[in-house]
């Protein structure tokens, strides 16, 4: 079987900054075909923001592509500000969003944290949604981020971990977020990049299936992820309770789903997607032989056939 790849290099078609409150302003832009069907890329991290390489999972002759960064991340302004910045704020900027750009329904297409937050805005803003692709299930429960920083991921990348422990103290390593989180506020900003870099790199090796190489410099992106992330989950995503959007999934079991999770994601364990998928009745879930990223080849192939297969609700 040849593996579907991603469409072709495309710019937007309109770019701008929505004012979401007195704070916050949020970077949309849209791509793809004006008059088509309406889909919203929710991004993952938090804080990594799109990207240009969202708009190529989806095809741009069929779809009016819409990417938002979400409040405090990428061309969004105030960079990095954690003000004001919540799930439940950001759920709610995807729906300014939506009625701003005057669509009745959108397809809603998350990864990894992104999962998250489309699963939670699915919940809350249900007949805003016709559908939704889901890639690397994160629930957001005190045991999905226990397994990722605290030794579960660790046993498949052992001397990442390592590293990735070995800038705290034997005492900070009871609570790796938390301590990480206290450097990332730090006022010297030597010691937020530092701290910065060494979250990223942890991170950005366990979502590969295959050793990649990582680079040397430090990066704003790698920054701003290190910084929101543990802004979140210090906070437990800002969810009510620990099994909120596993509680909540009723209230979405009718909408299409189609969920996509590599077999071998130890960035987030597959038992979450087969834990949502449970709880649906209008959903698909399958298992590529690949890890957490969407640029995995086999994830992006059940990604495109995924996009293929709504086309059909429009």
């Amino acid at each position: 079987m040849t593996l579907k790849t991603l469409f072709p290099e495309i710019e937007p078609f309109q770019t701008e900054l929505l004012a979401v409150d007195s704070l916050h302003e949020i970077y949309v832009e849209q791509s793809g075909n004006p008059n088509g069907a309406p889909v919203i890329f929710v991004h993952g991290g938090p804080g990594c923001g799109c990207g240009d390489w969202a708009r190529r999972f989806l095809d741009p002759d069929f779809y009016r592509i819409i990417c938002i960064d979400q409040r405090g991340c990428g061309r969004s302004k105030p960079f990095l500000e954690l003000r004001q910045n919540t799930t439940q704020d950001l759920a709610a900027d995807m729906e300014k969003v939506r009625k701003h750009l005057d669509i009745d329904q959108w397809l809603v297409h998350g990864g990894s944290w992104g999962t998250t937050l489309a699963l939670y805005y699915a919940e809350n803003y249900h007949d805003s949604v016709v559908g939704l692709i889901l890639r690397g299930i994160f629930l957001g429960r005190k045991e999905d981020m226990d397994w990722l920083y605290q030794g579960g991921a660790g046993q498949f990348f052992p001397e990442a971990y390592a590293k990735f422990t070995s800038f705290l103290t034997a005492d900070e390593q009871k609570n790796n977020v938390a301590s990480y989180h206290r450097y990332l506020n730090d006022p010297d900003m030597t010691v937020r990049r530092k701290y910065g870099k060494a979250f990223a790199d942890f991170e950005n090796t366990v979502i590969n299936l295959a050793d990649k190489e990582l680079p040397t410099d430090i990066t704003d992106e790698d920054i701003a992820m290190a910084i929101m992330e543990t802004h979140y989950f210090v906070n437990n995503c800002f969810l009510p309770t620990n099994d909120y959007l596993l509680d909540k999934a009723k209230k979405i079991k009718d909408i299409p789903t189609i969920i996509i999770h590599g077999r071998y994601d130890v960035d987030c364990r597959p038992l979450g997607a087969q834990q949502l998928f449970d709880k649906l009745e209008n959903a698909s879930l399958t298992f590529p032989i690949a890890g957490h990223s969407g640029f995995e080849p086999e994830i992006t192939h059940a990604l495109i056939e995924a996009q293929e297969k709504f086309k059909s609700l429009f």
